[in-house]
Order: C-alpha cells, then structure tokens, then sequence
C-alpha cells in the first residue's frame, strides 16, 4: 500500500526534510514530503550542516526546498508527522472541521531513544545526534507501517 506521508519540524531546514530524505531513501513508492511550521525559511535549502550530516549517510538532501503547513496537507496526506510537541500543536491548530488525518510524534515509532521528541539542531547545533534520532526513528516509522 502506497502512502502519503508528510513530516513537519518549526522552520522545515533540518529535521523534517531530514526525515523526509531518510523515508525516501527506504521507502522510495511513498509519496513524501515535509513542512515547517513557520514561515522563516520559504524556499531555501536545507541548513548545511543538516544536509552534511545526511551525506555522510549517503543521503542527499540538495533537492528539496523549505515550505509551510497548509491546512491542506491534512487531505492531501495520510500520516503526518512531529518533530516536537509545539509541531503538533501548530498542525492540530490548523486541522480544519471533520479531518481525521492522524497527527504523530516520530519519536512515538521508537521509544527505545529515550526521547520525547528530536531537538533542533538549528539551535542545539548537534547536527549528528539529531540525525541519528531521525534516521532511527524513521525506520520505526517504517516497521511500523509494515507490520
């Protein structure tokens, strides 16, 4: 079954489209995408250290380009999911009437992190762990979807 998956951080330059390059490296039949909260970042790359410490994975982030959330990406996806629980809160503030589009934390795919979200690096400047979060996190993800 072909999925519509959308990942959501604040400003949609480092966890998201993070997020977003590793599903689609393991999943490549899944439409995916991701979004930021804010508008800060419209348009622009991913942050460079974000996408160096994907490369250094093999995964190639260059392609993809900041948006925002939309209140439509609640019907044109099937999962959308949160890097923090003020990513939630910002997407459920938008959820127009009668949409049930389930809204998730990553983290909730792999508990065993020991996290209750991913921090963003864009102000922790961990840049590294933050991608070992999502990268194991999204293969969480991933089982979860197939089993």
């Amino acid at each position: 079954m072909t999925r519509r998956i959308l990942f959501v951080c604040l400003g949609n330059i480092c966890r998201s489209p993070a997020a977003q390059g590793v599903f689609r490296t393991i999943v490549p039949t899944h439409t995916v995408d991701s979004a930021g909260t804010s508008g800060w970042h419209i348009g622009r790359p991913p942050y460079a250290p974000m996408q160096e410490a994907a490369l250094a994975r093999g995964i190639d982030l260059s392609d993809l380009r900041a948006r925002q959330f939309l209140a439509s990406d609640f019907e044109l996806f099937d999962l959308i999911i949160g890097m923090d629980r003020d990513n939630i809160s910002d997407t459920e503030a938008l959820r127009p009437p009668g949409m049930g589009t389930p809204v998730r934390l990553l983290t909730d795919f792999s508990p065993h992190i020991g996290k209750d979200h991913i921090p963003d690096p864009y102000y922790t400047g961990d840049f590294e762990g933050a991608f070992y979060l999502i990268e194991t996190a999204t293969k969480g993800l991933h089982d979860h979807l197939t089993s």
